[in-house]
């Protein structure tokens, strides 16, 4: 059997718990864990459980550090510059709670960043007298260099911060995110990397980037436990983190030494969803992440190429690896994007997101390894019924 065949059905189905009533095609917004991931976690939930003492005053910190000395390896990071937060949204919190911001500094954000983040960035700046300048980017996209240019001619002087995706989420664009680095270091700005979706969906160097600070969540297509993620910060920026949330940052009687600590103790809270990544990249690099990838973006150009074509639209991006991977991001007929979702899964029991933006409709098919082409085929009888 040909693996990186999209025709092949998948072998890896009975390793994730789908319901049996469920096409899931939405792994980029939350996807389940594998087997071997999820009793890892009931392993360490056990540990908790049995002994809580023994677990938070002994156990939990030598977990917590060769955890992160796992993660700080598979995205090429050096471990002292990572720390674990509940997801991007968390470690992006941390980012904005950290940042000097002055009355007339600029950050700068674009019309493809994820809503969340938006809010975050316009709270900061309303409590500090800076503003959010907010970038159209082209649509659709041609070359990189749209992109990197439409960014840094929006800088000027007072431009202190830009915030951008590595995998968009309402255009599932992979950005050019080393030439915007590269471009904004010269002009002096820092730069916050939003990517949730790039583990494991792409190979990822974030030291080789540059970048000032990397959040990220691992639930998504590393397929660690819900509540993972990091926040990566250069050794430059890191004498500036302060914690939105306070606690004790080590265990008494131990205390703070680095910034990283405020985040190691955060007060009573379960961890096994942190201490459970390494158990998720071991499940990957086990599949083989090349062909996780082949498989991934092979099906997502199938689900691209078919329902362009069943409905006259063109795709916002070439047809490459380098602008898309595990999700295809399709134009569909006018219409009420929520209606069709629920109809979706009200009638057909496809679990997959239907995005407006600018007030055009789209659908974003995302695919992993319990997926197949039988799992596309209802989608494109269900969009036939639908829309037709």
């Amino acid at each position: 059997m040909n693996l990186l065949d999209p025709q092949s059905p998948s072998v890896w189905r009975d390793d994730f718990p789908i319901r049996s009533d469920t096409v899931y095609l939405n792994h980029g917004s939350f996807g389940p864990s594998a087997r071997s991931v999820r009793q890892r976690q009931a392993d360490w939930k056990r540990r908790l459980d049995e002994q809580p003492m023994d677990f938070f005053v002994r156990q939990l910190e030598p977990a917590w550090f060769e955890a992160r000395r796992a993660l700080a390896h598979f995205i090429g990071a050096r471990p002292e510059n990572l720390a674990f937060v509940e997801n991007a949204t968390s470690g992006m919190n941390v980012v904005a709670n950290s940042l000097p911001l002055a009355p007339g500094d600029e950050i700068l954000l674009n019309d493809q960043e994820y809503g969340a983040v938006q809010r975050i960035w316009q709270r900061a700046a309303v409590q500090s007298g800076a503003r959010v300048v907010q970038v159209e980017l082209p649509w659709p996209v041609e070359s990189s260099e749209q992109i990197v240019d439409s960014l840094l001619r929006a800088t000027g002087p007072r431009t202190r911060l830009m915030v951008v995706s590595h995998v968009t989420s309402p255009t599932a664009v992979t950005m050019p995110i080393a030439a915007v680095i590269r471009g904004a270091a010269e002009r002096g700005i820092a730069v916050c990397i939003d990517g949730p979706h790039a583990p494991a969906y792409l190979p990822l160097d974030v030291e080789a980037l540059g970048c000032d600070y990397y959040v990220a969540s691992c639930h998504k297509w590393l397929s660690a436990p819900l509540g993972s993620g990091f926040l990566y910060v250069a050794p430059r920026r890191q004498s500036s983190i302060r914690v939105p949330s306070l606690s004790w940052g080590r265990l008494l009687p131990g205390r703070p030494e680095c910034w990283s600590d405020e985040l190691l103790w955060s007060g009573t809270r379960d961890p096994s969803a942190y201490l459970t990544i390494p158990a998720a990249i071991d499940f990957l690099e086990a599949v083989g992440l090349d062909l996780f990838r082949a498989r991934t973006h092979a099906l997502a150009r199938v689900a691209r190429t078919t329902i362009a074509a069943m409905f006259g639209t063109t795709p916002g991006t070439p047809d490459s690896e380098q602008w898309y991977g595990s999700m295809g991001h399709i134009p569909l007929p006018p219409g009420d994007a929520a209606e069709l979702q629920g109809r979706l899964w009200r009638e057909f029991g496809i679990e997959v997101p239907i995005v407006e933006w600018r007030r055009q409709r789209f659908i974003r098919v995302s695919c992993h390894l319990y997926n197949d082409m039988a799992d596309l085929e209802k989608l494109f009888q269900a969009l036939h019924v639908l829309l037709r």
